[in-house]
């Protein structure tokens, strides 16, 4: 299945893996299916949701997305089912591609913050700033770049924050692209607040980012999947809409595995 033209659709799969449609271009974000984010099968953080799209009903993927090394955003074992399955385009933030390629994904590009990339006749995605950190294990702590990215398409910017906590960089998102057409905005993982917040947003700095940032929709990412902090399963959602009270409802909660389409 492919969206042609201005359409845009996506599916919510979970945690900070989406699959966006548009321009004939099918594209994941941070894809894991792993039962586990972690560098081990018997120990780490275990997925207590299943992906709400089973791996073997994905469309042809074209293009991953991949934010930062972190093991709930680029999980080896599923990059390598798509490689194997549909033989992707991966872009990556700067010092990734390394890794990848250990791991016999040798069509990664890596990009700087700012940088550019076509992705077709279509489209082109840039890597922009976020604030968090990196790492592996503790002997990579941030030698590699995180980002978010940013998709300029027929249908308009779609903007893909990734894992990141407030900070000036949206402001110059804004600037630089103007009006979006759709943002995917992380609400989890924010407590407690004296650790998280230098690295991860809470659904109330969600919401300040969504009206700074003014889409046409946002849409919610990055909870109920994966026990990465203190807020559990519901918190986020109920965070989330306990600061959006009666503002607009074009901040969207998916369900695990639903689609829209983006007016």
């Amino acid at each position: 299945m492919r969206v042609d033209g201005e359409k845009l659709r996506i599916t919510f799969v979970n945690h900070a893996t989406v699959l966006i449609q548009t321009g004939s271009l099918n594209i994941l974000t941070d894809p894991i299916w792993s039962d586990r984010a972690s560098p081990f099968t018997w120990a780490g953080p275990k997925r207590h949701r299943a992906p709400g799209l089973r791996f073997e009903d994905l469309p042809p993927i074209d293009v991953v997305l991949l934010s930062h090394n972190h093991y709930d955003h680029l999980d080896i074992a599923t990059l390598n089912r798509l490689k194997k399955q549909h033989q992707p385009g991966f872009v990556s933030a700067l010092g990734s591609r390394a890794l990848l390629q250990d791991h016999g994904i040798t069509n990664a590009i890596e990009l700087d913050w700012w940088e550019e990339t076509e992705l077709s006749d279509h489209g082109s995605v840039t890597c922009v700033p976020s604030q968090h950190f990196s790492g592996r294990s503790l002997s990579d702590i941030d030698r590699t770049l995180w980002c978010g990215f940013v998709i300029q398409a027929t249908a308009g910017n779609i903007y893909f924050a990734g894992d990141t906590a407030t900070g000036i960089h949206f402001k110059e998102i804004k600037k630089r692209f103007g009006r979006f057409r759709l943002t995917l905005l992380p609400i989890g993982a924010y407590l407690p607040g004296w650790f998280m917040h230098p690295v991860h947003l809470s659904p109330a700095e969600a919401v300040k980012v969504h009206q700074l940032l003014r889409p046409n929709v946002s849409v919610a990412i990055h909870f109920g999947t994966f026990a990465l902090g203190d807020d559990g399963e519901v918190e986020p959602v109920r965070d989330l809409r306990e600061a959006l009270g009666n503002q607009s409802s074009n901040f969207w909660v998916l369900e695990h595995g639903e689609g829209r389409d983006i007016d």
